[in-house]
């Protein structure tokens, strides 16, 4: 169960409701699992529910904030309220163990070091190193014997790469 910093019930049960709904670019993975959904508060007047997509302009942005909604009405968690929240920017870290999983079992790779860093203050460094990442770990057999044959994949968030050892290609969500 993937649930979030709930402090009631209602946010508890949201949470656990959300888990259940796929990303609609990569449906191997929900869009908790994915930290899309930033925070759940429960107020009097309902539901509030941040989401930061994962890109600016993301097009599943409106399919997430309209499936959000749709979801927890559905479950009976009264009036929803779905806020996008564009900063912070979305980080590939905000993506959970059970999320990378999911990922690699679907075929597509997860990004394997963090981007950012926490720095105590609550706000997070850019890791500036120019030098090329490491090669993403094929999700097929587990080679880093992979190349990166093109930037960008089916979405903006991924890239194409290509494994060397086994000849398979796949994607790769970038590390941002």
């Amino acid at each position: 169960m993937v649930t979030g910093p709930a402090t009631t019930p209602v946010e508890q049960r949201a949470w656990e409701v959300l888990a259940g709904v796929a990303d609609p670019e990569m449906p191997a993975i929900s869009i908790v699992d994915l930290g899309v959904v930033r925070g759940i508060t429960c107020g009097n007047a309902g539901l509030e529910v941040t989401v930061t997509p994962t890109f600016a302009g993301c097009p599943a942005t409106a399919e997430i904030l309209a499936a959000t909604g749709r979801t927890l009405r559905a479950a009976g968690l009264g009036e929803v309220r779905v806020v996008l929240q564009p900063a912070p920017p979305w980080t590939s870290d905000w993506i959970t163990e059970r999320g990378r999983r999911a990922l690699a079992g679907a075929g597509i790779a997860p990004p394997d070091r963090p981007a950012t860093a926490p720095t105590g203050d609550g706000s997070r460094t850019v890791d500036l190193d120019l030098r090329p990442p490491a090669p993403a770990v094929c999700p097929r057999c587990g080679s880093r014997h992979t190349v990166r044959t093109s930037a960008w994949g089916s979405a903006a968030c991924r890239g194409l790469h290509r494994c060397r050892a086994c000849g398979e290609p796949f994607e790769a969500v970038r590390a941002v």
